[in-house]
């Protein structure tokens, strides 16, 4: 691979702009220390709010470079085959092109490296002639421009032995086989089946979640060269440092050789975690062939056909109940869709492992295989379908029982874990539903179905409870003492527009006992040392451990020592040591909608929710991410869908006019608050914030659904059509 150098580098990734201050000569002294600064706790605006709202923000396409070529992929019009021939000879002829890459030229790649799941042949980008999915990326086209390379890309000629293609999914799919992860495995506690046998009430159903897109703002675009004997890459990511591991395995370089920055993203939602989105690859390749810098960035309708999706679940659930309301038992079995180029779990049961005491629970999940571009996380991964099954399944056991479903869930509290016996480091569920219940006037709620009338429209009210998986996981931190007295906090974390800049730097500045002014805060970059990506909910968690650590050390520091000085903190040791507990956030969603039966259409006019959701670092970006993460619950619950023709395997609506998604007009009155809560295990007592918001909203507007309607709606998007009545009541 040609090293050599081409272009300088963009400006150092950070926000350097620190407010002058007394000058310091020595380390902060570990004696008495000094008052809290409440920095954490207060509301304050996002550091870079100004910067982007007047466009000086730079996103990954945005940098400027020297000398910079450009790719235009070039994808697939089959599902399943194989290329027949690729005639490039009128492309290579046209205007300021540079040259194609495809199958036949394309630098090999390292076929064993994967995402943090395993093998993934989603990255394998253009080293057969086998097309594996619809919209797969067959050629590479590269010019002086983006209109040349797009000109050129039309020109190309592809033609395919086109072969018959599965993406028909379901749970009852003959290639369903036992879903294999390191994360979680299923559960039996109990006899279920005698449990079942032995309930006064029984509720068993199917619940179906459709394909569904992290649809970010930004489209996924990445520009790779060569400095110095290392590989420069700016890319829109979520964790720079897994992503530059997953190049250097990709194209078996040294880690040493890559840097990745990722300085703003313009969204992500998981569809930019998870190795490297094709974008990079194909920019990787395109540097190393043409010995310059390339930029490639995927379209709209690109991003759809290439880019990981949530996959379709189809999920049975069986409750027993008696007649008081206590669960004897929970069965929950999950199907989802897999590609055949690489497992992922979509852990649909982990709720059911948690959420609720029965005598005995039961969980099994299986992936279907079928011709689709590998699933990855989408916002909320798992519990979000999941949970839209369960406690869709719990609003029918309380209908059957004729019992307030804010009972039957407050009835059903655990001690411990339910399937794993563990104690629970903090658990809220009940302050959580019991204040949400409060705020939105539930005991005022007629619990028959289909009670509520204004004019010619049907009123429900719906709810739902739900938990997601919190904790930190292995990150380093480095802080710096300043000569000026300001403290240069380094760790290669990753805003992805939720304002982790901001909410690192007030943790920063409590646990160095200063102002949030003299902090400078670097992020973003690999080279600033391993971290944890924006992922899980557990990124602003595990970075926030690394700074408070980091920072203790420096204090410990005798006084006196000579500026500027550096220390380092890794919490691998940290994390190893915590014991064994169940650590979530948890939340209680509440929803008012109203049905016109006549036309179908359904408008949510009220969501709470209430949310234990640990210390809360700056209460005004977390209620944004918790709002954000409900109207991306409506969005599921009412407009998104991937929809794909059955008979050739491709997409339908891979654009903003087809995939619809939640508008302005779409977006109600919606309130996020939080009860007060800590995480023990954690030094600064927080839990993620950034998917709780989603994952059990889709659930109590489908529930409010049925409240208005008395008709159960068990797949998701609730369309129109699905609501109509023939005759609707005058």
């Amino acid at each position: 691979m040609n090293a050599s150098s081409t272009s300088p580098s963009p400006a150092p990734t950070g926000d350097r702009t620190p407010t002058p201050h007394p000058t310091r000569t020595s380390a902060p002294s570990a004696g008495t220390p000094e008052p809290l600064l409440g920095a954490v706790g207060m509301a304050r605006p996002r550091i870079e709010g100004t910067a982007k709202v007047t466009g000086a923000v730079r996103y990954s396409s945005d940098e400027p470079m020297g000398d910079l070529a450009h790719g235009w992929a070039v994808t697939s019009t089959v599902t399943r085959g194989r290329i027949r021939d690729l005639d490039t000879s009128a492309a290579l002829t046209m205007p300021g092109v540079l040259g194609v890459i495809d199958h036949r030229n394309a630098p090999r790649l390292d076929l064993e490296a994967g995402s943090f799941f395993g093998p993934d042949g989603g990255m394998h980008l253009l080293q057969t002639d086998e097309i594996p999915h619809s919209g797969r990326p067959v050629a590479l086209v590269v010019a002086e421009t983006a209109e040349q390379a797009r000109s050129a890309a039309r020109a190309l000629r592809v033609t395919y032995d086109e072969e018959p293609c599965d993406v028909d999914f379901s749970l009852d799919h003959p290639a369903a086989r036992p879903a294999t992860s390191f994360i979680g495995a299923d559960a039996t506690v109990g006899d279920v089946d005698t449990e079942l046998a032995a309930s006064a009430v029984v509720v068993d159903a199917r619940y179906v979640t459709p394909e569904t897109h992290g649809a970010a703002m930004e489209p996924h675009s990445a520009t790779a060269w060569w400095e110095d004997g290392r590989l420069q890459i700016v890319d829109s990511n979520q964790g720079p440092f897994l992503v530059a591991m997953t190049v250097a395995a990709l194209f078996r370089l040294d880690p040493k050789q890559v840097r990745v920055r990722s300085p703003h993203v313009g969204g992500g939602f998981g569809s930019k975690s998870g190795g490297c989105g094709p974008q990079l690859v194909l920019a990787v390749m395109a540097t190393a062939m043409f010995d310059r810098p390339v930029r490639v960035t995927l379209t709209r309708s690109q991003v759809f056909q290439t880019v990981s999706m949530r996959p379709t679940t189809d999920q049975r659930v069986r409750i027993g109940s008696d007649a008081d309301g206590r669960l004897r038992a929970i069965d929950h079995t999950a199907a989802f869709e897999v590609s055949k180029l690489a497992d992922y779990l979509e852990n649909c049961t982990e709720l059911t492992n948690t959420l609720y005491a029965a005598r005995a629970i039961r969980t099994r999940r299986s992936a279907v295989p079928v011709d689709i571009l590998p699933p990855y996380s989408v916002r909320g991964p798992g519990a979000t379908p999941g949970s839209f099954a369960l406690e869709s399944a719990m609003d029918e056991v309380a209908e059957r029982l004729h019992m307030d479903p804010l009972e039957l869930r407050l009835r059903n509290e655990p001690s411990a874990g339910p399937v794993s016996g563990l104690p629970f480091s903090r658990r809220n569920l009940t302050a959580c539903l019991r204040e949400g219940a409060r705020r939105f006037g539930w005991a005022t709620r007629d619990h028959r179905p289909r009670t509520g009338r204004e004019g010619h429209l049907l009123v429900g009210t719906g709810m739902a409870a739900t938990s997601f998986g919190a904790g930190a996981l292995p990150s380093t931190a480095s802080i710096t003492a300043e000569t000026d007295g300001a403290f240069t906090v380094a760790i290669g974390a990753s805003d992805i527009g939720t304002g982790a800049r901001t909410a690192l730097t007030a943790v920063a500045a409590e646990a160095l006992r200063v102002p949030p002014e003299r902090i400078r805060l670097l992020i973003a970059d690999s080279d600033l040392g391993p971290a944890w990506g924006a992922g899980g909910s557990r990124g602003t968690t595990s970075w926030s451990w690394a700074i408070t650590e980091a920072a203790a050390k420096l204090r410990s520091r005798p006084g006196g020592a000579t500026l500027p000085l550096t220390v380092s903190f890794d919490t691998t040791e940290s994390l190893g040591e915590l014991p064994l507990m169940e650590r979530h956030s948890y939340s209680a969603v509440f929803c008012e909608a109203t049905v016109d039966p006549a036309t179908g259409e359904v408008r949510v006019r009220r969501l709470l929710g209430m949310f234990a959701v640990g210390r809360v670092i700056n209460p005004l970006l977390a209620r944004s991410q918790l709002v954000g993460g409900m109207i991306m619950g409506l969005s599921m619950a009412l407009h998104e869908e991937g929809v794909r023709d059955p008979a050739t395997g491709r997409h339908l609506n891979t654009d903003f006019a087809g995939y619809h998604i939640a508008a302005h007009a779409d977006v109600p009155d919606i309130e996020a608050d939080f009860v007060p809560d800590y995480e023990p295990g954690d030094p600064s007592g927080i839990k993620g914030v950034g998917e709780i918001g989603t994952v059990g909203t889709a659930a109590a507007i489908a529930n409010a659904v049925w409240h208005a309607t008395g008709h159960r709606r068990r797949t998701l998007p609730i369309r129109p059509d699905h609501l109509v009545e023939e005759r609707p009541l005058p």
